[in-house]
């Protein structure tokens, strides 16, 4: 079996979203979805548009719990195939709290959703913070000790933060943006 290039998965979502409308699918957007979650069930994008949607649509001939569990199966699929994404994880919160009141396990995945999405933030601003001290410009130099002051408060404990945001503070003093530490 030949897997689907990106490319093409795309340009198959792009057609399914022609399809139909974002607020309300039309028939032939949630079959053109379906075909393509059957076709690459590791699509993420693709998985969480098509839960979305189907959370919107009222289908002919297909009941309420029918459609839930559809919904849970392909979120399901999608923090697996995302690797357990902050994104996906919180789909799966949202459904798990408001549709299968189960309040234990849609906490449990919100707190999982967020501690991902704090190493993902955690691990950006220490990249940004770290490209700005190495342009070395008066101006980058400054949005880098701004944003570090922030990074610090946020993640005190961060070892990654801590570094770029010292290192950004040594190359800041001598370029004359911050006092010398004389030791």
């Amino acid at each position: 079996m030949t897997h689907l290039r990106l490319d093409e998965m795309i340009a198959r979502m792009r057609v399914a979203r022609e399809a139909g409308s974002a607020h309300e699918a039309s028939p032939e957007q949630l079959q053109r979805l379906r075909e393509l979650a059957r076709d690459c069930p590791a699509f993420t994008p693709n998985l969480l548009e098509l839960a979305r949607l189907l959370r919107l649509t009222d289908e002919p001939g297909v009941d309420m719990e029918q459609a839930l569990a559809e919904i849970e199966r392909l979120l399901e699929q999608a923090v697996q195939a995302s690797g357990r994404s902050a994104p996906a994880l919180l789909e799966l919160a949202h459904f798990t709290d408001v549709f299968r009141d189960s309040p234990g396990l849609a906490e449990a995945l919100f707190e999982e959703s967020a501690a991902s999405a704090l190493r993902a933030l955690e691990n950006s601003w220490a990249g940004l913070i770290d490209f700005w001290t190495l342009e070395r410009t008066n101006d980058t130099l400054e949005k880098a000790l701004k944003l570090g002051e922030l990074a610090e408060r946020v993640f005190p404990e961060s070892p990654r933060i801590l570094h770029v945001v010292e290192d950004a503070r040594e190359k800041a003093a001598r370029a004359g943006l911050l006092p010398r530490n004389e030791d």
